[in-house]
């Protein structure tokens, strides 16, 4: 007989093709469907004004936006001290465990944790730290690309984005609703 208490799984969407952040998204549209909670905490991206932020107000209290980070670190115009994106870093880790660990939510997603990672802003301790803050009920999405292996070993499901073809590639820049 099966438990009618739910096992929170903890998902990766990682790889060097696009829409990494957009599933995640789409699980969070299914979810709202019936009825949960949504938190999603963003690390790396910054100022930009995304389709998201808007789409998301319609849901009030039942999907949180935080946008921590600093900006793009280290690409595009990015011209911040070093300093600034570890301290937003290191606020982000902050919130998302105290999110995870609070047990108000049904799905917790952890936007660019990865690449935070990847890049150094944040070390294996502080990874390690938001995964232990999950209740078991709790389910996780991880998103960026170079997820370390110890995610990818301990995720219930990983699923790779793999770039074919890009329209960047051809001189599009990006657009409003398609890519943010």
């Amino acid at each position: 007989m099966k438990s009618s208490r739910r096992k929170g799984l903890l998902l990766v969407n990682t790889g060097d093709g696009k829409g990494k952040t957009t599933a995640a998204l789409g699980t969070a549209f299914r979810a709202l469907g019936y009825g949960w909670r949504i938190c999603m905490v963003q690390f790396i991206k910054g100022t930009w004004k995304y389709g998201e932020m808007e789409s998301i107000k319609d849901y009030g209290e039942r999907f949180e936006l935080h946008r921590m980070g600093a900006g793009f670190y280290k690409i595009m115009d990015d011209d911040l001290p070093e300093e600034v994106h570890r301290e937003a870093a290191a606020k982000a880790v902050d919130l998302l465990a105290t999110k995870l660990a609070s047990g108000e939510y049904d799905l917790v997603i952890a936007d660019e944790l990865n690449v935070a990672h990847s890049t150094g802003l944040i070390s294996d301790a502080d990874f390690h730290r938001v995964l232990e803050a999950r209740p078991e009920t709790v389910h996780l999405i991880v998103t960026g690309r170079d997820a370390p292996d110890f995610l990818i070993k301990q995720a219930d499901l990983v699923t790779e984005m793999k770039e074919i073809k890009h329209p960047f590639s051809s001189g599009n820049l990006a657009q409003p609703g398609i890519d943010y």
